[in-house]
């Protein structure tokens, strides 16, 4: 870092090789990390998240995700930068081909910053975590949150959210028609019973008034919606 001045490291390397990279990064202080890589271990996903986590220094995005972009400013991961403009909507969303398709469906509009997460059962940065900061950015009027089928991600960030966004947010969650037991993608996405629907999930924000579109398309078309009242 003092060589170089940089202030990011993007982790492209095999998933034997992940959990060295990020705490060699961690060990560097580099306040930002980027896990690109998919298919790494739980195991080792949840020791280099304690580790950043007993640091203090370290914010880890990912692993199985394509980064973060600030259209105009910044773009750490894979997302392309030629596909929206910088405007005034912030992103988070588990699925990347999702992010890339909800970036160029509100293309017109811009973003201030999407965030792709990730879909793996255990990642750094989280839909609350990503929910505060663009609820305390002055940069940012709107917030979109795609979420998926697994685990109960998106019905803590709508508890989060009554409590503490005053922002609209609309929401996306993807694996309405996915079968029970049956993994959809990413490894995090599977339905066990009645927990974790993608129609629990779309209950519990709607509850809290989040408007969910059926679709992509139909999501982006409420976020516009929203945006031209603004």
């Amino acid at each position: 870092m003092a060589a170089t001045g940089a202030d990011v490291s993007v982790v492209f390397v095999p998933p034997r090789f992940t959990k060295g990279a990020v705490i060699e990064a961690v060990d560097a202080g580099v306040p930002l990390v980027v896990v690109i890589t998919e298919g790494v271990p739980v195991a080792d996903t949840a020791e280099f998240f304690q580790y950043a986590q007993n640091a203090g220094t370290t914010r880890v995005i990912g692993p199985n995700c394509p980064g973060l972009i600030s259209p105009g400013k910044s773009n750490a991961g894979i997302i392309p930068g030629d596909i929206t403009k910088a405007g005034r909507i912030g992103l988070v969303s588990k699925s990347g081909t999702l992010t890339y398709q909800m970036m160029y469906e509100l293309r017109d509009l811009g973003f201030s910053s999407a965030v792709g997460i990730g879909g793996d059962p255990i990642i750094g940065t989280t839909h609350i975590d990503a929910l505060r900061a663009f609820q305390d950015d002055p940069e940012t009027d709107a917030i979109v949150m795609i979420g998926e089928i697994g685990g109960d991600a998106e019905e803590r960030a709508a508890a989060f959210i009554k409590d503490n966004v005053t922002k609209p947010v609309v929401g996306y969650v993807a694996g309405f028609t996915a079968p029970e037991g049956k993994t959809m993608g990413h490894a995090g996405a599977i339905v066990s019973g009645s927990s974790g629907t993608a129609q629990a999930k779309q209950e519990a924000l709607e509850a809290v008034g989040v408007r969910v579109g059926k679709t992509p398309s139909e999501t982006a078309r409420i976020m516009r919606e929203i945006v031209e009242k603004l």
